[in-house]
C-alpha cells in the first residue's frame, strides 16, 4: 500500500510536469546525445522489414538502428539486404563484451542502419554484440517485434539529458492485443475480446504504474523490461553487459548495474517513467503464458541468488535494504507462502479447525484488497495518462481487475511455484513463444538458444 501511495504521488507529479515539458524543443536541441537502437533478431523474416522501418522513422535528432541477426535459420538477413540496400562494410567492431563470432557487418546505402550477422548465441549475446557495434553514447535495447510510439526515444532520453547521474531509463510496456495497428504504429487503442489478454492488461498496469514507479522513486528499481530500455553505453559496458547464461537477462543486468555503480561509489539513478510507450503482443493461450511466466520466475530466482551479497547490505543503499528483501520475500518466496496458505485454508475448513464466518470474512478482505489494488491501477491510468479513450474499455478492465482474483491469480501462483522446481532441476530453456502478429496472421517465433 505504501508503494502504491508513492507511485500515485509520483505519477500525478509527472503528469503535471508534462504540461511544461518542452518536449518539442528537445527535437531541435544540440543537447540530445545520439542514440543507437539495438534490435536482436532471430527468425524474424516475416516482420523484420516493417519493424526496422518503424525504428528508423522514430522522432529523434540523431539515431541509428543496429540489427543483430543472431544466426537466423530463415531469410531474415536476405530480407534486410534486399529492403535496405545493404553492402558489406569494413567497419570494425570493438569487442568490449563477450559474444559469439561476428561473421560480417553490413551497412545501408540509404539509411542509418547497421546489420551484424553473427553465430547464434541467444538474446543476451546478440545485445552484447549490438552494444559493441553501437557508435553512440546512449543505447536503446528493443525486441524486434515491439512497436514504439513515435516520440518514445526522446521521452526516454530526456532524464539522461537533464541529469548525467541517470544511468538507465525504462518505459512502460503496454498490451497491443485489441489495438489497431497500421504501418508499425498503434493508431487506435482498445481492448481485446478474449479474457486472457485483458487480464494481462490489468496485470501490466499494476506492475508498471503502481510498482515500478515506486521502486524508481526509491532508486531501487531492479528491472527494466527487455522489450524497451535505454542505457548509457559506458555504464552498461562497465557492468559487464548482458549475462549470457540466464533467461532473465533484463533483470540481471539492471541489478548488476546497481551493484557495479555502488561499488564504484557513483552517484546515480535508474529510472522508470510512464510515458515512453512500447506496445507488445501478449500470449492469448494458457500454454504459452505458462511458459512465459515459468521463464520470468526462473530468471528472477537466478538474479536474486547471483546477487545475494546485496541482500540487507547497507553498502548497496535502498537496493540492498529495500528492493532485494522485497523481491526475495514477496516475489521469490511469496508464491510458496500463498499456495501453502490456500492448502491450509482448505484443510482448516475441511477439518473444522477454522470458523466458516471468519474464513469467509478473511477471504472477502483478501479478494477485496487484491481487487482494490488492480482497480486503482486502472483508474490511475485514466486519471493521469488516459491511453484508453473509451469508457467501455475502462469498465471492462475494472471488471477484470476483480475477476483476476478468482482463478487467474491462483494459476499464476501455481506456475511460479512450479518454476521454482524447474529452477532447482537446472532448467535453462527459453521456451518457444507463439504470437499471432499485429496483423493477426499466425506466425511462430522459435525458441532461442539459452
Amino acid at each position: 500500500m505504501a508503494l502504491y501511495a508513492l507511485s500515485f504521488a509520483e505519477i500525478s507529479d509527472y503528469a503535471r510536469r508534462e504540461t511544461f515539458s518542452g518536449l518539442d524543443d528537445l527535437f531541435t536541441s544540440n543537447y540530445a546525445p545520439p542514440v543507437s537502437v539495438i534490435v536482436p533478431a532471430y527468425n524474424e523474416e516475416a516482420t523484420i522489414a516493417d519493424s526496422v522501418r518503424s525504428f528508423l522513422s522514430l522522432r529523434y535528432p540523431l539515431h541509428e538502428v543496429v540489427v543483430v541477426n543472431d544466426g537466423s535459420k530463415d531469410g531474415t538477413l536476405e530480407v534486410l539486404k534486399e529492403e535496405f540496400d545493404l553492402w558489406e562494410s569494413d567497419q570494425p567492431v570493438r569487442l568490449q563484451l563477450g559474444t559469439e563470432k561476428i561473421r560480417k557487418v553490413y551497412a545501408s546505402a540509404t539509411e542509418r542502419l547497421i546489420v551484424l550477422d553473427k553465430e547464434n548465441g541467444g538474446k543476451a549475446d546478440a545485445l552484447n554484440a549490438g552494444i559493441c557495434a553501437a557508435r553512440y553514447p546512449l543505447v536503446c535495447c528493443l525486441d524486434a517485434d515491439i512497436i514504439l510510439e513515435e516520440d518514445a526515444l526522446i521521452r526516454a532520453a530526456r532524464p539522461m539529458i537533464e541529469s548525467g547521474e541517470v544511468a538507465a531509463v525504462g518505459g512502460i510496456v503496454r498490451v497491443a492485443n485489441g489495438c489497431e495497428v497500421d504501418s508499425g504504429r498503434v493508431v487506435e487503442v482498445g481492448t481485446p475480446r478474449a479474457a486472457l489478454p485483458n487480464l494481462q492488461i490489468v496485470e501490466y498496469l499494476r506492475a508498471f504504474l503502481a510498482g515500478r514507479t515506486g521502486w524508481s522513486k526509491l532508486n531501487c528499481l531492479l528491472i527494466i523490461s527487455g522489450a524497451f530500455g535505454m542505457f548509457r553505453r559506458q555504464d552498461l559496458i562497465a557492468a559487464g553487459g548482458y549475462a549470457r547464461d540466464t533467461v532473465g537477462e533484463d533483470m540481471e543486468v539492471v541489478t548488476r548495474m546497481h551493484r557495479s555503480l555502488r561499488e564504484r561509489n557513483r552517484d546515480y539513478r535508474i529510472l522508470f517513467i510512464p510515458d515512453p510507450v512500447a506496445w507488445t503482443e501478449v500470449p492469448d493461450t494458457l500454454r504459452v503464458l505458462r511458459r512465459q511466466r515459468d521463464r520470468w520466475h526462473r530468471g528472477l530466482i537466478d538474479t536474486l541468488l547471483r546477487h545475494r551479497k546485496m541482500l540487507l547490505n547497507p553498502r548497496y543503499g535502498t537496493t540492498g535494504l529495500l528492493g532485494m528483501p522485497y523481491f526475495f520475500l514477496f516475489e521469490f518466496l511469496g508464491p510458496v507462502v500463498e499456495l501453502t496458505g490456500y492448502v491450509a485454508f482448505a484443510a482448516g475448513l475441511a477439518l473444522g479447525i477454522l470458523s466458516l464466518e471468519f474464513a469467509l470474512a478473511f477471504l472477502l478482505a483478501a479478494v477485496g484488497l487484491g481487487a482494490l489494488l488492480s482497480i486503482s491501477a486502472v483508474f490511475l491510468e485514466e486519471l493521469r495518462l488516459r491511453r484508453y479513450p473509451r469508457w467501455r474499455d475502462l469498465a471492462k478492465l475494472t471488471l477484470y481487475g476483480v475477476l483476476e482474483n478468482f482463478g487467474y491469480r491462483q494459476l499464476n501462483t501455481l506456475w511460479r511455484v512450479l518454476a521454482i522446481v524447474s529452477f532447482l532441476r537446472k532448467n535453462t530453456e527459453w521456451g518457444a513463444m507463439e504470437r499471432r502478429g499485429f496483423d493477426a496472421a499466425e506466425r511462430k517465433s522459435p525458441a532461442r538458444k539459452p
